[in-house]
């Protein structure tokens, strides 16, 4: 199966420019979904963790899924102020803007080792951001694996620059 075929491609969106790789249409189709966790549960056995955190909101789709098959705890890297108890926060560029993510303070244990699962990699700043949470938590990132990797915006190599293990299942270019 070609899962490149189940995502849909929207030009300027969210604003002029850009070209949004849409996975709604990949996690509507029964098999196609299916088939993207398999491949993420059958590349997660590369790495050694105990932990899967997803970077809001796309991400959860793919890692809560990946975590139930696995029974490893699934941690949740959300926006500012979506969370209610102590948290990390991080500020990030985006390709079209800034934002900040948190995590809760006790969501880490020291040394966890942490799968970070996200729908899409451009420029790397988010899971550079998402990096950065578990770092200051005192545990390490063992590994990324996105959905799709947009080659020509560097991320999958900026976040290999940086010593990360990184993984993706398929790839389209960024504009």
């Amino acid at each position: 199966m070609n899962l490149k075929d189940f995502i849909r491609s929207i030009p300027d969106y969210p604003k002029k420019g850009i070209l949004f790789r849409d996975i709604t249409t990949l996690i509507k189709e029964e098999k196609a979904f299916a088939e993207t966790i398999n491949q993420i549960v059958e590349k997660s056995k590369k790495f050694d963790f105990n932990k899967i955190a997803a970077i809001e909101s796309r991400g959860f789709v793919f890692a809560s899924a990946v975590s139930y098959i696995l029974n490893k705890p699934f941690i949740m890297l959300r926006k500012k102020n979506k969370l209610p108890a102590d948290v990390h926060s991080v500020d990030f560029e985006l390709e079209y803007g800034t934002a900040t993510i948190e995590v809760h303070k006790d969501s880490f244990d020291e040394n966890d080792r942490v799968l970070v699962i996200d729908d899409l990699v451009a420029t790397g700043g988010t899971a550079e951001a998402a990096a950065k949470l578990i770092e200051i938590s005192k545990s390490k990132v063992a590994a990324f694996i996105f959905v799709i990797n947009l080659f020509d915006l560097g991320g999958c190599d900026n976040l290999l620059k940086k010593n990360y293990k990184v993984e993706n299942l398929i790839e389209f270019p960024g504009h």
